[in-house]
């Protein structure tokens, strides 16, 4: 279940994003926290021109910061920097693959997941000529990342 929770987080912050009109930020970057600077940095630029309501949200997602290993703050900044460098009809189809995914019952799902990080092991490792994976068994901790 925690391989995709920082996938459901970005998709959480998905209608955060750029996109939409924008308002007066009423939360300007330089008034930010250190640690909320921290946290939304992949945001900087595009900080000022966010409307309220996403900065809200946004900033509601930094409380869990702090608390995260560093590992998990990386991996947090890694997706939130892919997240905004989607165009809004990629981040459209990510939200629907989403919609799609929650409605699929649990055991399902880990299928899914399964499936998902052997085709992702798969793209970097390749596939044999004969379509044999040479890709070893995928343990449980892998499948948690």
């Amino acid at each position: 279940m925690r391989a995709f929770s920082g996938l459901t987080l970005i998709l959480a912050l998905s209608s955060l994003l750029p996109g939409m009109a924008a308002q007066a930020a009423t939360q300007p970057w330089l008034k930010l926290t250190p640690m909320q600077q921290e946290a939304l940095a992949p945001l900087a630029q595009q900080w000022d021109a966010l409307p309220e309501v996403q900065q809200n949200r946004l900033l509601a997602t930094t409380r869990s910061y702090p608390r995260l290993s560093p590992k998990q703050k990386q991996r947090f900044l890694d997706r939130l920097t892919e997240w905004s460098k989607l165009t809004p009809e990629q981040r459209n189809r990510a939200r629907e693959k989403y919609k799609a995914f929650k409605k699929v019952t649990p055991d399902k799902r880990e299928e899914v997941k399964k499936m998902v990080l052997q085709n992702e092991l798969e793209k970097i490792y390749g596939i044999t000529a004969s379509g044999v994976s040479r890709i070893p068994e995928v343990s449980e901790e892998e499948q948690r990342r």
